[in-house]
């Protein structure tokens, strides 16, 4: 099955076991956009810190627990340069106008004919079939 990850779906099952398992299975082909990527990774960093500071994990603790999430997303998600879908910016612009910032997935999407790996309802109705994480499990 084809996929394109939302950033917010690759943080929250990066830092998860299950979801960990999920984005590593090779029945998935998951894809992300250049952004998706970028607001990823920084996540994952941030919510790392967030941890640290509020004593739930030490620094060694949460910097494994990053550079193993990240590990798998590196080996198991293919990302997508701007270029390649950026062609279909006003037309994913207009399928998701609740989140005009989303339309990168929308347009990765349409380009690789993919449905949208999400959680997040702003992408219901954008013309591109939808899945969440408890479905795909």
């Amino acid at each position: 099955m084809i996929l394109v990850a939302d950033a917010n779906v690759l943080v929250g099952e990066l830092l998860r076991h299950r979801g960990q398992d999920l984005i590593a299975d090779g029945r998935l082909e998951i894809y992300a956009s250049e952004r998706a990527w970028h607001e990823a990774h920084y996540e994952l960093r941030r919510r790392a810190e967030v941890r640290v500071r509020r004593g739930q994990v030490t620094e060694s603790t949460a910097a494994a627990l990053t550079e193993r999430a990240w590990n798998i997303a590196v080996t198991s998600v293919t990302v997508i340069s701007e270029e390649a879908y950026q062609f279909l910016e006003t037309m994913s612009r207009a399928r998701i106008p609740s989140d005009l910032d989303d339309w990168h997935t929308v347009a990765l999407a349409l380009l690789l004919n993919a449905a949208i790996w999400t959680n997040d309802g702003d992408f219901l109705g954008c013309g591109c079939a939808t899945w969440v994480t408890e479905t795909l499990l």
